[in-house]
């Protein structure tokens, strides 16, 4: 057996969203993402891929990068998986290695990791420095089951879709940023850029601003529901968000539920969702509109040292 670690190029972008996809079918990242990361996210994130070959196949991948909305020093993470047939052959553990040494040359302390809560890929990332931290629960809903009708909005209050910003987002980003800065974590989201946030979250190539809905209170964008579709059936929910002086009005859910609509009435069969185990608003709210539980994930963190 000859194993290779080396960059990520294009043409991995198959076999690279395979490894990431197998025995999780509740992730939506496709190869086309996979590509377009490396040359459009924010040069500040570092951000890399590395590939692991297994007699010339790609069997995994690793994506890592700084944390670059913080104001947190030192802040990196580094995500990937194997293909199940060959795991166990040393190739995550050298993923992370790479991964590691990468993060450290460009100045990262601290490294977060996804991983499944399951107790073998636990006790791979706790035998390789990691210490167990939260966790998040995804949940699916079919779409060709009976939806919630969409709320009729209150007196002041319009839906539109992230298609109507094409020209100026500026809005979307302003209501981003402001949830962003409660979002439930161990690292304080408290630094927004208007351009790392064009660059890395309003030009990915699998965000639908057709199916993104936007609430509007007297004209302005005050919550939104994001949505990223994988080019066939499946529905992931990215971000739903709500400025701090309009939420508990039901502006958030009235958003999600009228883009489930839009993206059901597009082909779309499947959605899928991930929340932290703490955001008990968030979780209610999926439980109210048909989600159910079909996995979990735990961050796991650990401290480079030099």
């Amino acid at each position: 057996m000859t194993l290779t670690i080396r960059d990520f190029a294009t043409a991995d972008a198959e076999a690279a969203a395979a490894a990431h996809r197998a025995g999780r079918p509740h992730l939506v990242l496709t190869a086309e993402v996979f590509a377009w990361l490396p040359e459009h996210l924010p040069a500040a994130q570092h951000y890399r891929t590395f590939v692991a070959e297994i007699d010339g196949r790609v069997v995994g991948s690793v994506r890592c990068g700084r944390v670059i909305d913080t104001s947190a020093e030192g802040i990196a993470y580094a995500n990937g998986s194997v293909l199940p047939g060959f795991r166990r052959r040393g190739a995550f553990t050298a993923l992370l290695a790479a991964a590691e040494r990468h993060l450290a040359e460009h100045g990262a302390t601290e490294v977060h990791s996804w991983v499944d809560d399951e107790p073998e890929a636990r006790a791979f990332a706790a035998g390789r420095g990691y210490r167990e931290g939260r966790m998040a629960h995804f949940a699916r809903r079919d779409l060709t089951a009976a939806l919630p009708p969409v709320p009729v909005p209150p007196a002041g209050v319009e839906l539109r879709t992230a298609a109507d910003y094409q020209d100026d987002p500026y809005p979307l980003f302003v209501v981003d940023a402001d949830a962003g800065r409660d979002e439930p974590g161990e690292v304080d989201i408290d630094r927004a850029d208007y351009q790392d946030w064009l660059d890395g979250v309003w030009s990915r190539p699998d965000l639908d601003r057709d199916l993104t809905v936007v609430a509007l209170v007297d004209g302005s964008p005050a919550a939104f529901s994001a949505a990223h579709t994988d080019g066939g059936s499946r529905y992931w929910s990215a971000f739903t968000a709500c400025r701090r002086e309009f939420r508990g009005r039901g502006l958030a859910t009235l958003a999600k539920v009228r883009s489930l609509h839009l993206a059901r009435a597009a082909g779309l069969t499947e959605a899928f969702t991930n929340n932290d185990a703490t955001n008990a608003p968030m979780l209610a709210i999926n439980e109210r509109l048909g989600y159910r539980r079909c996995a979990s994930e735990r961050k796991f963190v650990k401290q480079l040292t030099a």
